[in-house]
Order: structure tokens, then sequence, then C-alpha cells
């Protein structure tokens, strides 16, 4: 399965599957595109290095979201790609594009959903001061961090803790454990069943 990869800064977790595809940890998936809608993000230089093909897009203002996406799409299309895989992409995708490709795109969030939804995730929950957060994986959906939950893994928030070493935590499990549904994902093992996924053995 051709997977597109959409960033939009470091990248971390785009190096993360790049490096879990060199092991054959996300066969059959293949990494045939990088899509990010910022000419600066660190993620090009990952994917240049890695030799991938990139499609970047910086968004026009005043132009609607929807255009936006169909150029995608029509990317999409040109390179046959069957998921979509975000890690760090900061544009909301459209309803439309989100329809067309239904139940092929995955997200990564910092937290466990439905806690802490939206940008600022992992200094929300250090802030509100919980013991626990962690990481989830799911299907997106038109509304924002409510998709299917695919997987979560918990992570504690210890004695003395900083936001630097929470955050650090949580990347280290996202990297962990995005190759791992990717993975699940390419090989058809998800089977969503109303608004929960069943991994199927």
């Amino acid at each position: 399965m051709n997977i597109a990869v959409f960033v939009s800064g470091n990248g971390s977790n785009l190096q993360a599957l790049i490096e879990a595809e060199s092991r054959g940890d996300i066969s059959p998936g293949k990494i045939s595109l990088v899509v990010c809608d910022n000419p600066q993000a660190y993620a090009l230089e990952r994917a240049a290095k890695a030799g991938k093909k990139v499609f970047v897009l910086e968004a026009e203002k005043g132009k609607a979201r929807e255009e936006y996406d169909r150029q995608v799409a029509e990317r999409l299309e040109k390179e046959e790609i069957g998921g979509i895989v975000l890690a760090g992409f900061m544009r909301i995708l459209s309803g439309e594009f989100i329809d067309r490709y239904k139940n092929r795109i995955l997200n990564i969030h910092p937290s466990l959903l439905p806690k802490f939804k939206g940008a600022r995730s992992i200094k929300d929950a250090f802030e509100a001061g919980t013991k626990e957060t962690g990481v989830t994986v799911h299907f997106v959906t038109s509304e924002l961090d409510a998709g299917p939950i695919i997987l979560q893994e918990k992570v504690s928030v210890d004695e003395g803790e900083t936001l630097e070493t929470l955050k650090e935590k949580i990347h280290r499990i996202e990297h962990k454990v995005y190759p791992e549904v990717v993975k699940l994902f390419t090989r058809g093992k998800l089977k969503i069943q109303g608004d929960k996924v069943e991994i199927k053995e």
C-alpha cells in the first residue's frame, strides 16, 4: 500500500516511520509521498535524506480549505495513495477531503482522548496537574480529535516532571506505537465497528 505522510514541522514521527519502513516493520506499507504545508519544515530534510518524494503546498490567504485539499487530493491520486498518515500536520482537513478518504486517514494525538483535545494537549495536561496522560492513534473524522480510537498508551506524569521531560516521554511512545498501527492498517487488520476499532488476528 502506498502511504502519504502529512507533516508541518520537525517530523520526528515521520523519521520513526522512515526507520520502521527501512526495517520492514510497516510492510506492505510504503511511504510514497510526504505532503507538507510549510517550506521551512525540518521534516522536509528528513524526507530528502531518505529519498522520499515530497509535495510542498503552502496555503494561500483567502483561499478556501476545500481548494487546498483538492490540490493535495489530485497529487495523492497521481501517486496512487491508499492511506494517509498525519504526523504533526497542523492544518484541519476539510469534510470533503475526509469523506473522500474515509477510514483511510490515521492521526496520532499526544493525550488520552477524549481528554485534552487540540494543539496544546501536552501543555494542557501538564498544567492541569494530571498524574497520567498518554498517546492516542485514531482514524480521522470531521469532528476534531474524535474519530474511532485504534490504540492508546498511558504515560505517567511523575513527581518533579517538567513540561520538556513529559514531551520527551510522550514522543518516545509516539515513535514506538505509530509504526505498529501503520503496519496493522496496511495489513488490513483494523476493522471499524461504529465508534470502536477491532484489531483482527
